[in-house]
C-alpha cells in the first residue's frame, strides 16, 4: 500500500494520498503555470521529478482532474472486462469508481448499463451518467444474464449478487479492496454452472490486453482526456479546506458516512 513520495510507516505519523492536481510555481519555462496531476501525498507545496508530473488537459478543469487516479482504475477495469457495443452491463456499487466505470460504459455503442447500490439517493447521478439505477433493495430479473459484471461494493453480499447477476460463460470483474480481511464467495451453484470467469483488475499493471501498447504515462494521459465531462463534477459531494482537515477527517471516514468523493481545497 506505499504511495508514491509517501513519508513515513503504517500507522501513524504518516504522508499519504496519490490524488494532488496542483500548478507549476517553479521549473522548465514550458511548465510554469500549467495545471498538473501528480501521484502525491497530500500537501500545500512539494517538489516533484519532471516525470510524475501530467499536464491537465485545457477541456478539464484542475478540480475535476482530481479524479484522474480513479477514471485510470476504471478505464483499466473496462479494459479488462472485455464489454464493447450492445453489452448488458452491470455494475454493483455506485460508488466513485462504480459510478465511473459507469460512466465509461454508457458510451459504448448500444450498451445496456445498469447500476445497483442500497444508496437510493445516487439514482440521479447514475441515470445523469446514461446508465440506470436500480435498488439493491428492489433487485429486479433484468439484471440476471449480463454479459459482463463490475463489482465495486467491497461487500461480500455485492460480489454474490454481482455473480448472480452474471449469464453464461460471462465476465465477473473484481474491483473492490478488501485489505486484509477474508471474504466469502459463493463459489457453489450457478458458478459452475453458468461457467462464470471471474477475474481481478487492480490498476497496479495495465490490462494485459493493452500491455503491449500502453505504458503508465499512456494510460493516465487518456484518464485525465476522459474526465471532459462536466456530468462528473456530481461525483464531488463536498470540498474541504486544508487547514480543517483534522476536525472533518473523522465524519467524512465515519462507516456509512454519506456522499461521495470529498476534494481536499489548499
Amino acid at each position: 500500500m506505499r504511495a508514491p513520495f509517501q513519508e513515513g510507516e503504517f500507522s501513524f505519523p504518516i504522508k499519504y494520498g496519490y490524488c494532488a492536481v496542483g500548478r507549476v510555481d517553479a521549473g522548465p519555462a514550458e511548465w510554469l503555470g500549467k495545471s498538473v496531476f501528480c501521484l502525491h501525498p497530500h500537501q500545500d507545496c512539494f517538489i516533484a521529478p519532471l516525470e510524475a508530473l501530467h499536464a491537465v488537459p485545457y477541456a478539464v478543469p484542475p478540480r475535476r482532474a482530481a479524479l484522474a487516479a480513479n477514471m485510470e482504475t476504471a478505464l483499466n477495469a473496462l479494459w479488462d472486462s472485455g464489454a464493447g457495443p450492445g453489452d448488458r452491463v452491470v455494475i454493483i456499487g455506485a460508488g466513485v469508481v462504480g459510478l465511473l466505470v459507469a460512466a465509461l460504459a454508457a458510451r459504448l455503442p448500444g450498451a445496456e448499463v445498469t447500476v445497483v447500490d442500497k444508496e437510493s439517493s445516487r439514482a440521479t447521478v447514475v441515470e445523469r451518467l446514461g446508465a440506470r439505477f436500480v435498488d439493491a433493495s428492489q433487485f429486479v430479473p433484468e439484471c440476471v444474464g449480463a454479459d459482463v459484471v463490475f463489482h465495486a461494493s467491497a461487500s461480500p453480499q455485492g460480489l454474490a449478487l454481482a455473480l448472480s447477476c452474471a449469464g453464461l460463460e460471462a465476465r465477473v470483474v473484481e474491483l473492490s479492496w478488501y485489505g486484509e480481511g477474508q471474504t466469502p464467495t459463493p463459489l457453489g451453484g450457478a458458478f459452475h454452472a453458468n461457467r462464470l470467469h471471474l477475474i481481478s483488475s487492480q490498476v497496479g499493471q495495465v490490462s494485459p490486453s493493452r500491455r503491449p501498447r500502453w505504458s503508465y504515462t499512456r494510460r493516465l494521459g487518456k484518464a485525465l482526456e476522459l474526465l471532459a465531462d462536466a456530468r462528473l463534477d456530481a461525483l464531488f459531494t463536498e470540498e474541504v479546506d486544508f487547514a480543517d482537515l483534522p476536525r472533518e477527517l473523522p465524519r467524512i471516514l465515519a462507516p456509512g458516512a454519506p456522499g461521495l468523493a470529498t476534494l481536499v481545497r489548499y
